[in-house]
């Protein structure tokens, strides 16, 4: 762990002991609980995530704002807290400043998460889907793209959420440098669905092949993360037909209303769900769940790898 931070980070008593007894630790975004899913059911995937990365011997790490404070590990009272605020601000790059200064709250994205796991010491994060490309806009590009040039990290997701435009979103990823792993697949899973018809960089099997790979483009000097790629689970992973239907008719319907910026995506996702009959939230908690699980054994790899603990 990292001994000096800004002192706009506060690391829960959870994550000092885990450096303590050089224990792996696992990065969580929280953006999922604040913007990603209704009530009750982000408070429900907040703690089943953690449980998932502590039933495979590693500490986890939620990232989140409160009260303009980073906080990197959260205890169960603040992610409930934090699940219940009415108002919260979805948390990006470009937040931190407005947000540390304004002494407000919010739930961090993939990008903001990787930024404060990097400046904690940690070295994996785990997350549902990146962001990416829009679809119909090309220059509309998550700042998630461009961290994942920046930060020597291993973040294991579904790939990119299934409402953007993969393909451009897969060239962005070339282009930042940042190599994708799949994990028992040879191609890109499209988020609820198990294939994309994309490649991946190199195929994987384990856990252990996932760490070696990182730690050996870190080792030569790479700046980059490594994005380890898992397909949702096949029992209840959905057609790609189907979900390309839902997502066509939602993307229609956000346009006819007028929806713009960050108001898109959560409209979308929500829409989506309406569509397939709760049937992509089901593919969304699950693949959370997955992702946790798989981040968690990849830490404890890179942990055995290097003959330490890898934060």
């Amino acid at each position: 762990m990292k001994s000096s931070l800004p002192p706009s980070f506060v690391l829960s008593s959870d994550l000092l002991h885990a450096r303590n007894l050089g224990l792996p630790v696992v990065a969580l975004e929280s953006a999922v609980i604040t913007h990603g899913l209704p009530h009750p059911h982000n408070l429900a995937l907040a703690r089943d995530v953690e449980a998932e990365v502590r039933a495979q011997g590693a500490t986890p790490a939620t990232i989140a704002l409160l009260e303009g404070k980073v906080h990197v590990g959260m205890s169960e009272a603040q992610i409930t807290a934090l699940g219940e605020m009415e108002e919260t601000r979805k948390i990006s790059l470009r937040d931190f400043g407005i947000a540390l200064s304004g002494k407000l709250s919010g739930g961090t994205t993939v990008a903001a998460t990787l930024f404060a796991a990097e400046k904690a010491g940690i070295r994996v994060v785990a997350t549902g889907g990146i962001g990416g490309v829009h679809r119909g806009s090309v220059f509309d590009i998550s700042t998630d793209l461009v961290q994942l040039g920046r930060s020597p990290l291993v973040v294991v997701c579904a790939g990119a959420k299934a409402i953007l435009d993969l393909p451009a979103t897969r060239e962005v990823l070339e282009t930042q440098g940042v190599p994708v792993i799949g994990y028992g697949t040879n191609e890109l899973p499209g988020f609820f669905t198990r294939t994309s018809g994309l490649p991946v960089d190199l195929r994987v099997d384990t856990p252990e092949a996932a760490a070696q790979i990182a730690l050996s483009a870190w080792e030569a000097g790479l700046q980059r993360a490594v994005l380890l790629v898992v397909p949702p689970p096949v029992e209840l992973a959905m057609p790609a037909d189907e979900m390309e239907t839902a997502i066509q008719r939602a993307l229609k319907e956000a346009h006819t209303a007028g929806f713009r910026g960050a108001a898109v995506t959560p409209f979308l996702l929500q829409r989506v769900n309406e569509l397939t009959g709760g049937e992509s939230l089901r593919v969304n908690l699950a693949l959370l769940k997955n992702n946790a699980r798989v981040a968690a054994q990849v830490a404890k790899a890179m942990g055995a790898a290097k003959g330490m603990a890898v934060y």
